[in-house]
C-alpha cells in the first residue's frame, strides 16, 4: 500500500465532504428562498487497480444534485401576483433579453411598464388572448410574451357574441313584416332593443323586431311548422322612435339581419326549417365586428312574450381596476366598469426528468441533454399542476435535517483528516528509518 495514495485518499475525502458542507451552506441560506430547491451531494467511489499484495487506496468523487422535481410547501401571500405551482411543471420566464428559462419562483410583481417579474428579475411569460383564443405551441417557446396588465387600459372590447333567448307565444296573430310596413309604419308582435359595442367602445343600440308569419299545419303531409320573421335595425337610423329607419342619404335603410324563425308543432323548438338553421343570428354591427347572436334555445309556447336570457359581450373603454389569476392559468383584468375580460394564458414547462435540468443563477434552470426536451401546456391539463395566486411555494430545504447533514459531514471531514494525519505520521516514522 502507498502511503502516498493513502494521504490522497484521506485529501480527497475532505474534499468531498467540504462539497457535501457546501451544499448543506447553500440550502441552509436558501431556506427562506421562495421555489428553491436544494442541493444535495451524493458521492461514489473510485477504485485504483492493485496487484497481489499491495492494495492501492482509491478516492471519492462527488456529484451535487438538485431536488427540482420535490414539491415544496405552498404558503399563503397578500399580493395576488404571487403565484405557486401546486403539482407538475414550471413558470416559464424570460430575461431582459428575452432568452427563456423555467423557474418554480413564483414572487411576481409589476414594473413601472406594467410587466409582471419575480425576485430575480425574470419576467413571467404567457399567451395573448385574442378574440377568446390562443396560439400555443406544444414543444417551444414561440408566441409567448411578457405579461402586461397595463397594456389593455383604455381599451375597447368590441361585441362579438351573444346570447337571446325568449318565449315567442304561439297564439299570436299573423302580422306583415316590419320591411313590409305601409306608409312609414310598421306591423310587429313584439320588440326588444339590445346593446353592444362598436370596435372603439361607442354602445350601439340594437333593435330587433319579432314577426309571426305562418301558422302551423298540422293536417300538411308532412305537418308545417309555425314561422316567424327576426329583423334587426340599427336603432340610431330609426325615426320617431321606430319605422321607417333611414339612412343618412334620406335612403330606407335594410335590417342588419333578417332571419326566419321555424318552430316544431310539438316541442315548440327551432327546427332545421330555420335560416339560419343553427339559430345564431350574424349580425353586422356599424363600426365593428360580426356579432354572432345564438338564439337556438328560443321557443315559441304557449304563455307571454317573456326574455329569458339577453347577453352580449364587448365593452367601453374603461382602466383595470384589479387582476384576477385563475388556477387555469388564466389572466383575467377585472374593469373599473364592472366588465371583466382573458387578456392571458400562463403555461407551464416541463421535461422528462426535471433534476437533470441545468441550475443557474436567479433559482432558474434549462433543459438539458440529459432531462429531455420541454413540452409547454396549460394548467390542470395533461399532467400539468395548478396554480395557486396568491400564494408561493416555499424552498423544500428544511433546517433540521440540513443542521443534521452538517454535523455528519463534519464528523466524516475529522476522520478523514485522522487518516491523512496517520498516514503523515507513518511517513515520519518511514523517515527516521534513515537516522
Amino acid at each position: 500500500m502507498s502511503l502516498y495514495g493513502m494521504m490522497r485518499t484521506g485529501v480527497s475525502g475532505m474534499n468531498a465532504q467540504v462539497n457535501r458542507l457546501s451544499a448543506v451552506a447553500d440550502n441552509i441560506a436558501n431556506s427562506s428562498t421562495a421555489g428553491y430547491k436544494r442541493a444535495n451531494a451524493q458521492f461514489s467511489s473510485l477504485v485504483l487497480p492493485s496487484t497481489n499484495g499491495q492494495y492501492n487506496s482509491g478516492s471519492v468523487k462527488t456529484d451535487v444534485r438538485y431536488g427540482i422535481s420535490q414539491q415544496g410547501g405552498i404558503r399563503d401571500s397578500d399580493s395576488p401576483t404571487d403565484l405557486a405551482i401546486d403539482g407538475n411543471g414550471f413558470f416559464v420566464v424570460s430575461d431582459k433579453n428575452g432568452t427563456p428559462y423555467l423557474t418554480r419562483s413564483g414572487s411576481f410583481v409589476k414594473d413601472p411598464e406594467g410587466y409582471l417579474y419575480n425576485t430575480a428579475g425574470y419576467y413571467l411569460m404567457g399567451y395573448p388572448v385574442v378574440d377568446g383564443k390562443v396560439n400555443n405551441v406544444a414543444n417551444g417557446f414561440q408566441g409567448l410574451e411578457k405579461i402586461d396588465i397595463a397594456q389593455m387600459d383604455l381599451v375597447a372590447d368590441p361585441s362579438r357574441t351573444g346570447k337571446f333567448t325568449v318565449n315567442l307565444p304561439t297564439d299570436a296573430a299573423i302580422v306583415a313584416a316590419p320591411s313590409a310596413g305601409a306608409n312609414g309604419s310598421a306591423n310587429f308582435t313584439n320588440k326588444t332593443s339590445l346593446q353592444a359595442f362598436d370596435n372603439l367602445g361607442n354602445p350601439i343600440k340594437l333593435d330587433v323586431y319579432f314577426s309571426k308569419k305562418t301558422e302551423a299545419n298540422l293536417t300538411a303531409t308532412p305537418p308545417t311548422p309555425a314561422t316567424w320573421e327576426v329583423a334587426v335595425y340599427d336603432s340610431s337610423k330609426a325615426t320617431n322612435g321606430g319605422f321607417p329607419y333611414k339612412n343618412a342619404d334620406g335612403t330606407n335603410a335594410v335590417p342588419l339581419s333578417n332571419s326566419t324563425m321555424a318552430f316544431d308543432s310539438t316541442t315548440g323548438k327551432l327546427t332545421t326549417g330555420s335560416t339560419p338553421a343553427d339559430g345564431i343570428l350574424k349580425i353586422a354591427i356599424p363600426g365593428g365586428q360580426t356579432l354572432e347572436l345564438d338564439m337556438s334555445a328560443t321557443k315559441s309556447l304557449a304563455g307571454k312574450y317573456t326574455i329569458y336570457e339577453a347577453n352580449i359581450d364587448g365593452r367601453g373603454p374603461s382602466t383595470i381596476k384589479s387582476v384576477d389569476i385563475g388556477d387555469d392559468g388564466s389572466v383575467v383584468a377585472l374593469y373599473e366598469n364592472g366588465s371583466q375580460r382573458e387578456i392571458y394564458r400562463i403555461p407551464l414547462g416541463n421535461v422528462a426528468s426535471p433534476d437533470n435540468m441545468k441550475v443557474l443563477s436567479g433559482n432558474v434552470y434549462t433543459p438539458s441533454a440529459e432531462s429531455g426536451d420541454i413540452q409547454l401546456g396549460f394548467p390542470r391539463e395533461g399532467g400539468m399542476g395548478s396554480i395557486s395566486s396568491g400564494a408561493l411555494e416555499e424552498s423544500n430545504a428544511d433546517i433540521a435535517e440540513e443542521l443534521t447533514e452538517m454535523i455528519e459531514a463534519q464528523r466524516s471531514y475529522t476522520a478523514n483528516s485522522k487518516a491523512f494525519q496517520t498516514g503523515a505520521d507513518l511517513m515520519d516514522v518511514l523517515v527516521n528509518l534513515k537516522r
